[in-house]
């Protein structure tokens, strides 16, 4: 009798995940939030960063990457990524995902900012996470040995021994909870942007694994680095879709209300900067014009061009009345990928036994204080794979543990009053902890979101509720983590202490600290 492997969630990392233990024989649960083809890598745009590009080589990625990470990532882990990277991307273009190809019938690659050499493939044009997720899910769906389970919320990971027993999660459609048990736990549920009011992300992204794992006394790192796409979509009754980075890579600049290129001004590579530098500089360039938006304009690269390599901006921004390609795309930063995560080890162990992470959940130190763009998609590739090797090793050395269903009385739901206090949370993030932050505020939101988190540790049986607990959790983790660094490094600015000394560091958090120093 097949032995299972537990997954929560069903992007790039998840369905990595259950496609390589099914290839080694293991029973698979795929747990979703939503349905099972509704996730963040469904809304990637930009392409995949890959060394597959005959003027490219594996040290230029690896510096490029480690360049963006302000000397924070881990550089084994980076190795990992770019050197297995190839064989993954290949692999995944066996199982039928079609890159767009250039004149000659080869991959077609692109750059975009930090990158040193075009190497990012991308699929219809600026489409790549949809065509990565379809891919994978028809592969997934292949196997019978995978089994999905949508709408269910993990709320709880269950241990003993510090030893995986179970997970809780809640079916979101009948709102009860429900108890699984498997041979290891593999998490692979994303970040937090979704708990700002501004993001890229869709409204899941709440960090539930990452909470759940804490709960759990798991070790998490580096959770002050959030970053900030620098161009969403600013436009009234729009929501805040993303502008791909590739827009610039491919001759696209910012101007701001007086139709002037200010990049310059605020770092030698203009357009192309890092992405935190960019981000910074467009909310420094609104502070000094007052102004709530500056634009990005493309129209001098064409409507065809932009039809053929943007379809998916072009149409949706024409939803809303604005057709690039005669017009500059209004736009802001928005919270977009979070670097921070449950601790692992490059083969995606966390500290408890038997549960492993992999993807944006994870902090495995390749992104450092700022990932590279478009190394998310190869990442939950990478190490998606690793995850599933490493579980399944673990799993066949292993038995389930029995585990006793914790005994509480749920809390009432009240989802109008529990979904203001969201909104209002959702807000004050925005405001104490985004692209420019100050002591004094993460200190306020540090004390107030600690005491809301405390308050609703008992669960609820509703979302509503499990959300709020979660993004309270987080909230006071990132003020937490954020304080304990005395200066501003890659995507954690502060604006008291802007300077980077004494910051080549990783802050780890957990649990029992917080409870202990708050």
């Amino acid at each position: 009798m097949a032995k299972t492997i537990l997954v929560v969630g069903s992007g790039v990392s998840g369905l990595t995940v259950a496609i390589h233990c099914a290839m080694k024989g293991f029973d698979v649960i795929v747990f979703s939030k939503r349905e099972i083809d509704y996730c963040n890598t469904d809304k990637a745009q930009g392409g995949i960063a890959v060394v597959l590009n005959e003027e490219d080589d594996y040290v230029k990625h690896i510096e490029d990457t480690l360049k963006a990470g302000a000397g924070l990532c881990n550089r084994e882990a980076v190795e990992v990524l770019v050197k297995e990277g190839p064989e993954r991307v290949k692999e995944l273009i066996d199982w039928g995902a079609n890159f767009d190809k250039n004149k000659h019938g080869a991959l077609d690659f692109t750059r975009e900012a930090a990158h040193s050499v075009n190497r990012i493939i991308h699929a219809l044009g600026d489409a790549t996470g949809h065509e990565v997720k379809k891919t994978l899910l028809k592969k997934a769906k292949s196997f019978k040995t995978i089994e999905f389970k949508p709408f269910k919320m993990l709320t709880r990971i269950l241990t003993k021994d510090n030893r995986f027993a179970a997970i809780e999660v809640l079916d979101t459609k009948n709102e009860d909870y429900e108890y699984y048990t498997g041979s290891a736990l593999i998490l692979a549920s994303g970040g937090y942007a979704a708990i700002y009011k501004n993001t890229t992300n869709p409204e899941t992204t709440t960090g539930d694994g990452i909470v759940a794992a804490f709960l759990a006394g798991a070790t998490l790192e580096d959770m002050e680095f959030v970053q900030f796409h620098p161009t969403a979509l600013k436009r009234y009754n729009a929501p805040q879709f993303l502008i791909s980075e590739s827009m610039r890579g491919e001759g696209a600049y910012l101007v701001n209300d007086r139709n002037e290129r200010f990049m310059e001004k605020y770092h030698r590579l203009g357009d192309l900067a890092p992405r935190d530098v960019v981000a910074r500089s467009i909310v420094f360039e609104m502070k000094e014009r007052n102004i709530d938006k500056v634009y990005l304009n493309a129209t001098h690269l064409g409507e065809d061009f932009l039809k053929s390599r943007f379809p998916t901006i072009y149409n949706e921004c024409l939803k809303y009345g604005l057709d690039i390609s005669k017009e500059a795309i209004p736009v802001s930063p928005a919270a977009h990928y979070t670097m921070g995560g449950v601790k692992t080890d490059v083969y995606s162990k966390t500290s408890i036994r038997g549960v492993f992470a992999a993807g944006e959940v994870a902090c495995n130190g390749v992104h450092g204080a700022n990932r590279l763009a478009s190394n998310s998609i190869l990442e939950g590739l990478v190490y998606g794979k690793r995850a599933a090797d490493s579980a399944c090793e673990y799993a066949v050395n292993h038995d389930v543990l029995d585990f006793e269903r914790p005994q509480f009385d749920k809390k009432p739901c009240n989802k109008q009053f529990l979904r203001k206090r969201i909104m209002d949370l959702r807000e004050t993030i925005w405001e104490k902890l985004g692209v420019i932050r100050k002591i004094k505020e993460m200190e306020e939101i540090l004390n107030c979101s600690w005491a809301l988190f405390l308050k609703n540790y008992q669960p609820y049986s509703c979302e509503e509720g499990i959300t709020l607990r979660n993004m309270a959790a987080l909230a006071s983790i990132i003020a937490y983590s954020a304080l304990q660094r005395k200066g501003s490094i890659g995507a954690h600015y502060c604006i008291d202490t802007p300077h980077s000394y004494e910051t080549k560091k990783h802050i780890s958090v957990n649990i029992d600290e917080m409870v202990d120093k708050l």
